[in-house]
């Protein structure tokens, strides 16, 4: 009896032709696809209501719009990656995207507003985390795990990068003439990028390893558990994150203070990151699951009892980001640690698209929720609920193991 770590065609760790510029190109374009198709709506939104008068739950619904769009999107996109490789996505949704910033800096009316938004979730399934994931997993085999960090950590300097540059751009611009230049910018380094750094060969993906349950992979108990306990955990996380500015100025934290807080615990998420690799060197899959899960609803619950003083909350809030960044690399890392890497792009699609829908919309049900409880604090302590109702559901997401049949090994 073997499992999923016994032979490189389980985990696709045979030779492979691993492109010198991918790891390079995909951190640059993480960073600039993320800070400019994600991280620049923030900080145009009030300039953007003030000019056209559209409310701000109405923008905020195209942005999110946006987010379910990705998750639907991320499903055939996934395919797609297992097939040919991630230049053509990757390359196309970066053209996608920048058609989508143009869209929206020239949108007449609300519903064109909202229609490039839509066009820029098809971009974001197509050029966010997902699919340099798929090709980092694919390349860089055994490796993958230092590769996947390298680029998220990247990943997480977008709004460092692309937050200040979209404000001193919208300093001396129109929202509409700063969301024309992020799109240009866009344009001349993740295009040229994508197309010309993911060139190498694409690996044929190894065979699935032989198993006794001959049930599709994402109709086992393990897979619907899992993409249930992710569901949950991403809708509280989200939630934590949108709601911890107003928690802490309900507790009396000044509007920058409690901003800063948000900011130091984006700081944990990067450290988070370059702790997991020594984390997933010591526990199984199925514990650093609900481990992970768990400890961030100990600090959800702790930001929602714990009433002070400041200093101590903002300690929480950079610990909550420490698990946030171990979740980010648990959630890249789960398909091939469980299922190996033969089908990694649509078994991530449809394992992540409940969790970024529940992802799109934790925002606006934390906020009614909240209103619904009588405060943030309570809130709180349902989204630590939350959580411990999907660490539950992870330690049900152990796969059966495989069984190797004569005649099958070495194939």
């Amino acid at each position: 009896m073997t499992n999923l770590h016994s032979g490189a065609a389980a985990t696709g760790t045979e030779v492979r032709s691993r492109p010198r510029g991918a790891l390079p190109a995909l951190c640059a374009t993480q960073i600039t696809s993320w800070g400019i198709v994600y991280y620049a709506f923030p900080v145009l939104l009030s300039r953007l209501t003030a000019d056209t008068g559209w409310s701000a739950n109405a923008a905020t619904g195209a942005f999110s719009m946006a987010l379910l769009v990705s998750g639907v999107v991320g499903i055939p996109v996934g395919r797609v990656l297992d097939q040919r490789g991630p230049r053509a996505v990757m390359t196309a949704g970066s053209v996608i995207g920048v058609l989508a910033l143009l869209l929206i800096a020239a949108a007449p009316s609300l519903p064109v507003f909202f229609l490039g938004w839509m066009l820029a979730g098809i971009a974001m399934a197509a050029t966010f985390y997902p699919p340099a994931f798929a090709a980092l997993t694919r390349w860089w085999g055994p490796d993958r795990i230092r590769a996947l960090t390298i680029v998220t950590l990247a990943g997480g300097l977008a709004s460092t990068v692309f937050a200040p540059l979209t404000a001193v751009l919208a300093e001396h611009l129109t929202w509409r003439q700063t969301y024309a230049v992020l799109a240009v910018i866009l344009a001349a380094i993740t295009i040229p990028a994508h197309a010309l750094a993911l060139r190498a060969p694409w690996p044929a993906a190894p065979p699935q390893p032989p198993t006794t349950d001959r049930t599709p992979i994402p109709r086992t108990r393990p897979f619907l558990l899992l993409a249930s306990a992710f569901t949950l955990s991403s809708f509280a996380m989200y939630a934590v994150v949108i709601g911890l500015i107003p928690l802490l100025t309900e507790r009396g934290a000044s509007p920058s203070t409690a901003a800063w807080a948000l900011g130091l615990g984006g700081a944990g998420q990067t450290l988070g990151r370059t702790l997991y690799a020594s984390l997933s060197a010591r526990t199984s899959v199925t514990t650093r699951t609900a481990t992970l899960i768990a400890l961030g609803g100990a600090t959800t619950a702790a930001l929602a009892l714990i009433p002070g003083p400041m200093p101590l909350l903002i300690v929480l809030a950079v610990l909550a980001g420490i698990v946030r960044g171990n979740l980010t690399l648990l959630q890249a890392t789960a398909v091939t640690d469980r299922w190996g890497t033969t089908h990694y792009g649509r078994l991530s699609g449809l394992l992540g698209a409940p969790a970024h829908i529940a992802a799109a919309l934790a925002p606006w049900a934390g906020a009614a929720l909240a209103g619904l409880l009588g405060g943030y604090p309570t809130l709180f302590a349902v989204l630590a609920a939350l959580s411990g109702a999907s660490v539950l559901l992870a330690l049900g997401t152990a796969p059966k193991p495989i069984v190797e049949r004569p005649g099958l090994s070495g194939r």
